[in-house]
């Protein structure tokens, strides 16, 4: 390799050890210019390119270390998938690239884990559970935890007695469980045994799950550093931003708690003929990782700055969601970023969706979620986290008295008053099949993936009852 080759494999390394995927990529590319045929740059590039918010370049780069015959081509197939799936809403390119993948390596678990997530996503239950079970048979001891956990996620249970419960159970009481595996199966019981209505069970398993996963991953939450975040917040964005006509096809974004029914509006949204369902799109804190201060600097900002964040969001959108007219960007926690958003769309619409706390807060308690949610592994710290939320929400509204606030319970309780007022917001007109939202076809990444798959239901609703006995400290706290 050329001196000038090997110092761009440096800088390239250098970049991608630092976090700076857009840097490492340049790199990766100009080295690649000088000596095209290294498949496993061409990967690293892939990797970066993802990174940096271009999931086509990636493709691209994927597809080049494949014509030169990578080692592992069921890894790239594997990638390949992610990126049709999570960054362009493309389930059946991701379900062709896993069945590729399968077709090379048919051990690959990796890879049946991932098929039976995109059928979840897909809302084919029996596809799924299928794909979990082969995990299941081709895991090693340290993987069956995760493939045992999928496969009960993925399954209607109506008694305590079945053999999946008690799988699970056999698998926490074993003394050699790792915490990572205590918390996998921990969830997935405690949602088992809620299903069956044993309550006091489900609530023990769910404590325990949430302990296993603070120790597995020593997750904190640090009240103090979230209450000073808010102030700085609210201390740097004091007055609304001038509103203009804005030309630039900004998303509809929903925002708010997590499980506060935000993937519900998206669904129903997306129903209606003019609208591209985003999902949780990972723009928002993309450009926030960029910005320091935060939030400070984005308060400072030019016009000009803010006008490259705004191409910088509407270039990686239009990147994922070609050739949509109207896109939902439903990433809950862009709550925290409200001001920012409106520096970069000053005529943003914007949906609040809210709960009942206790049922909210309990649904968070019951996901195993990453450790970067690490408020909700611990009730009164999600009751924290809630009043911080409540709190800079409160602040948002005063400056900008157009969020359109719905209600969860609301919705359920009477439909169409909502919808109708949601659409209207939008600026759409009214149509019969957002009624029916649970009927539309695509895939569907949310933790509530089997919910959205059905008519509008109530029963979520004050389910925060069944576990009335264990929640006499938060409902203080919350002031219930």
């Amino acid at each position: 390799m050329s001196v000038e080759a090997e110092t761009l494999l440096r800088q390239a390394q250098s970049h991608k050890a630092a976090g700076r995927p857009a840097e490492a990529a340049e790199a990766y590319g100009a080295l690649l210019a000088l000596r095209p045929n290294m498949p496993d740059t061409w990967f690293n590039l892939a990797m970066m390119q993802r990174q940096a918010g271009r999931p086509a370049a990636a493709l691209g780069a994927y597809q080049e270390a494949l014509d030169r015959r990578i080692s592992g081509p069921e890894e790239v197939h594997l990638n390949r998938a992610v990126i049709y799936s999570d960054d362009l809403g493309q389930a059946d390119a991701a379900e062709a690239e896993l069945k590729t993948a399968l077709a090379i390596q048919p051990a690959y678990l990796a890879a049946w884990l991932n098929l039976g997530n995109l059928y979840e996503d897909k809302g084919e239950r029996d596809q799924a559970r299928s794909a979990y079970r082969r995990a299941l048979d081709l895991a090693p001891p340290q993987a069956a935890p995760l493939a045992l956990a999928r496969l009960a996620n993925a399954t209607r249970f109506t008694d305590a007695a079945d053999p999946l419960i008690e799988a699970m159970g056999l698998l926490l009481a074993q003394a050699g469980a790792s915490d990572a595996s205590r918390a996998e199966v921990g969830y997935a019981l405690g949602r088992a045994l809620d299903e069956v209505q044993s309550y006091d069970q489900a609530f023990a398993a769910y404590a325990e799950a949430n302990a296993a996963s603070r120790r597995a991953t020593g997750a904190t939450y640090d009240r103090a550093a979230q209450e000073a975040f808010v102030d700085r917040s609210i201390a740097t964005f004091p007055k609304p931003v001038p509103t203009v006509w804005d030309p630039t096809g900004a998303p509809v974004f929903i925002l708010g708690m997590f499980r506060s029914g935000s993937t519900l509006v998206e669904r129903i949204l997306a129903a209606h003929d003019g609208v591209t369902s985003g999902g949780e799109l990972a723009l928002t804190p993309r450009i926030v990782s960029a910005i320091a201060p935060y939030p400070e600097a984005a308060g400072e900002a030019s016009p000009a700055t803010a006008a490259g964040w705004r191409k910088s969001y509407l270039d990686q959108l239009h990147a994922a969601r070609p050739g949509a007219a109207l896109v939902t960007d439903k990433r809950p926690d862009n709550f925290l970023h409200i001001g920012l958003i409106k520096t970069m769309f000053p005529d943003a619409k914007i949906i609040h969706t809210v709960r009942q706390p206790l049922d909210m807060i309990l649904s968070n308690w019951f996901l195993h979620l990453d450790a970067s949610m690490a408020y909700a592994m611990d009730l009164e710290d999600a009751a924290h986290w809630y009043g911080q939320h409540e709190r800079l929400m409160a602040h948002w509204k005063s400056l900008y008295p157009d969020i359109l606030t719905v209600d969860y319970d609301a919705l359920v309780a009477d439909p169409r008053p909502e919808i109708e007022r949601v659409l209207t917001y939008c600026g759409l007109d009214w149509q019969d099949q957002v009624m029916e939202f649970h009927k539309a076809g695509g895939a569907v990444r949310t933790a509530s993936v089997w919910q959205i798959r059905e008519p509008l239901y109530r029963k979520s609703s004050g389910r925060w009852r069944n576990y009335e006995s264990h929640l006499g400290g938060l409902r203080g706290l919350l002031g219930e």
